[in-house]
């Protein structure tokens, strides 16, 4: 049961031993705790530590977000124990390693006026895609190759990584269904060139990320809207002989373009719209 659900229900008072536990952890900057931060806390054997969460879940002092990961629910949170925490902190949780990418990156970044509502989570290893707190947290799992590119960000006085603004862009023409398809990222590339995108940086990304499709399409918009591309001789050389579609999200009609080996899915009309 989650802090909201159980909202209706009045907190419940702590043991000592409860007592110490929070001080220490919320002490410590903990608003996210695990299982086994209990366990090391109180240096108490795992069984003891689950029965330990599961009691404080069940007075209010903490939310279970998944298996064996908990929020803090802090005393501000008043007797009803009505409370989240950033979504993002939460998304650092969810997988280890993990950067927050895609729609969510350009987001932060500012590359977008949407607001998506889902959190999208990027990660080398296996991870389930979960709600919590009527939030979806949507977890995609990339190779080790591609697992590049993200920074150390402070949320709310913790650190969690996110795709630098560079890979963000190129992370996104890889899978534009992640981020609102290819007008979305017209609009995140026209941003990102005002505000002095390091193309030369965009271009060593694509080389490393090796993925034909998200090469052609930064190449095809970069020229559309008019943005220089420092390697675009060598982007155009590695292109890959196969016609990928020039926005994944929409039906697979249109013209094929020898020149960037794109089908051309998306009228003109509609890249230009994004112009503010």
């Amino acid at each position: 049961m989650s802090a909201i659900e159980q909202s209706k229900n009045i907190r419940q008072g702590l043991s000592t031993r409860e007592s110490r536990l929070l001080a220490r952890l919320a002490g410590a900057g903990h608003q996210i705790i695990s299982v086994d931060d209990i366990e090391t806390t109180l240096e108490v054997p795992p069984n003891t530590a689950r029965e330990i969460a599961s009691r404080l879940t069940e007075k209010g002092w903490l939310d279970r977000l998944f298996p064996g990961t908990y929020l803090i629910i802090p005393l501000t949170a008043g007797e009803e124990a009505v409370y989240t925490t950033h979504e993002y902190l939460i998304a650092a949780h969810v997988a280890e390693p993990m950067y927050i990418g895609y729609y969510s990156a350009l987001s932060h970044h500012g590359l977008t006026e949407q607001v998506p509502r889902t959190v999208y989570v990027v990660t080398p290893t296996r991870a389930q895609s979960r709600e919590i707190h009527g939030v979806p947290y949507r977890v995609t799992t990339v190779t080790e190759r591609k697992f590049f590119g993200f920074e150390p960000t402070s949320i709310e006085g913790t650190t969690v990584q996110v795709s630098d603004l560079e890979k963000t862009l190129v992370d996104c023409a890889d899978h534009p269904e992640f981020c609102g398809g290819l007008r979305e990222l017209a609009t995140a590339m026209r941003t990102a060139d005002e505000r002095g995108c390091a193309w030369d940086t965009v271009g060593e990304y694509l080389e490393r990320l090796d993925n034909g499709a998200a090469t052609k399409r930064i190449v095809y918009l970069a020229d559309q809207l008019g943005i220089d591309l420092p390697a675009r001789k060598e982007l155009v050389a590695s292109f890959t002989s196969g016609y990928s579609p020039l926005d994944p999200t929409r039906p697979d009609t249109g013209s094929t373009d020898s020149t960037y080996r794109l089908r051309i899915n998306v009228e003109q009309a509609m890249l230009e719209s994004t112009e503010s």
